[in-house]
Order: structure tokens, then sequence, then C-alpha cells
């Protein structure tokens, strides 16, 4: 697997999109039970907060640098230059590699809609992408029956990828309780299901590269995510500043001419 950078508490993979793309089709190839996490800020600050949810992303096979500051923080803590490898981008690119390598998909999460607004684009781009299926689970916990249909579905279908919609951190932990359990690889990628459906614009790449991607999601969602985006870009910048003048004040002072 990847190298990781330390930032804050969470160990983000460090790679090219290329070798972020390879890597998970060789955990594909070898039908491991592993799962691979996004990190944006938010996921960052969760992992501070909360042991329990930092364990969780820190046992993932790949955690990619999904937020721009989060790709510059794994080399403000000592990493080289990292690209951000968000899962918006990856999506397409992982479902075309699927397609020519003869691997199978499924999308598991967010609702029947845009399930099949994800599948008639794959079709109609990708005709020789094989989907081995698609569940939308209900918006409650499931009952330990209903989870056991889920997972028997899944292994059933016989797919190489597990695609997971179901917002950070519920993805997360999904994907950690059913590490062993489901027989393919899952990947936690949340918002890119809208955007790949073509349900949700994104912003063009040169303002991606001013990071004013939270600034659209937020004009987008204002009463869901103000709250988020207040506090969690706050605390991450306070955060990081702190780690990195405290790196700064421990460095021994140069020695004089």
């Amino acid at each position: 697997m990847l190298p990781k950078q330390l930032v804050l508490d969470t160990w983000i993979s460090t790679g090219t999109t290329e070798q972020f793309v390879d890597s998970i089709l060789t955990l594909a190839a070898r039908r491991a039970s592993e799962y691979v996490c996004f990190a944006n800020v938010h996921m960052v600050v969760e992992a501070h907060r909360h042991p329990q949810f930092r364990l969780i992303v820190n046992q993932a096979a790949l955690v990619a640098p999904d937020g721009s500051p989060v790709a510059a923080s794994v080399r403000w803590f000592g990493g080289s230059k990292q690209p951000r490898v968000a899962g918006m981008d990856l999506l397409p690119q992982l479902l075309a590699a699927a397609a020519e390598q003869g691997k199978s998909v499924f999308f598991y999460g967010t609702t029947p809609a845009v399930l099949a607004a994800i599948v008639a684009r794959a079709q109609h781009e990708l005709p020789a992408l094989r989907i081995a299926g698609t569940l939308s689970p209900p918006f409650r916990p499931l009952t330990p029956a209903e989870d056991e249909a889920d997972v028997a579905a899944i292994n059933a279908s016989g797919a190489d990828l597990v695609f997971v919609a179901l917002g950070c951190p519920r993805q997360e932990r999904w994907m950690a309780e059913h590490k062993g359990r489901i027989a393919a690889c899952m990947l936690g990628v949340g918002q890119a299901f809208m955007v790949y459906a073509g349900l949700e614009r994104r912003l063009p790449p040169w303002a991606r590269r001013l990071w004013l991607e939270w600034a659209y999601r937020l004009w987008l969602e204002p009463r869901r995510l103000w709250r988020r985006y207040l506090t969690t870009n706050t605390r991450f910048v306070y955060l990081v500043a702190g780690r990195l003048l405290t790196r700064l004040a421990s460095r021994p002072p140069l020695a004089a001419d």
C-alpha cells in the first residue's frame, strides 16, 4: 500500500492519483475485505475529536487526501508535495479502469433515484462496465436481519469494488463494521454519488485550486452545513497552526557563525 503521513491525528496516504487507482484495483483483484476513506477537513477534525472514529480512519487500507487543505497539510507536516485525490474525481476514473480490467462494481447508499441516475450514466459511458448491483438502505439503523440480507446480497453479486455513500462518519463506521464480512474493497465516496449522477454540479478547476469548493457546498446547503463549516474549518486551522508552531518552536536554534 501507499506510504502515509500524519496530519494532526490522521494517517493520510500519499501518492499520485494514478497510484491511488492502481492500489485500489490491487485490493479489488485480491478481493480484499478492506476499505478506503476520503479525508476532508471535516473527517480529520472528527478523527481528532473522537478516538473511536480516529481508529476507524487510521485502520483503513488507504486514506486519500480528499480536501485541498488536507493535501497541503501533508507537505506542511513533513511529507512531499501531495495532490488532492478527491472521491468525486476518483469515482469516474475507477469505473473506467474497472470496465477496462473486467472488474465488477456495486453501489450502496443514497436513494433509488440517485442510484438509477448513476447506473444510467455508467451504462451509457462505459457499456463494458459490469455493474453487480445497487442497494439503497433506509435512513435509519438497520436491524441485524436487514444488515445480514444486505451483506448476503453484496457478496452474492460477486462485486470487486463496493462504493458506499452514507455520509461521514456513518459510511466510515459501516465499512469498518463490515471489514471481514464484505468480500470486496469498500470505498466511502459520499457526495461523489450526487456529482456522478449529474444531480450536483462542481466548481470549475480554477475555483477548486483556490479552495473554494467548501463555499460552493455551503451555498447549496446553507442550513445543513453552516455550523459544520464554521466550527470544523476554524478548528482545523487552529489545530494545524498550533501543531506547526509547536514544531517550529521545538527546533534547535541555528548555530552562530
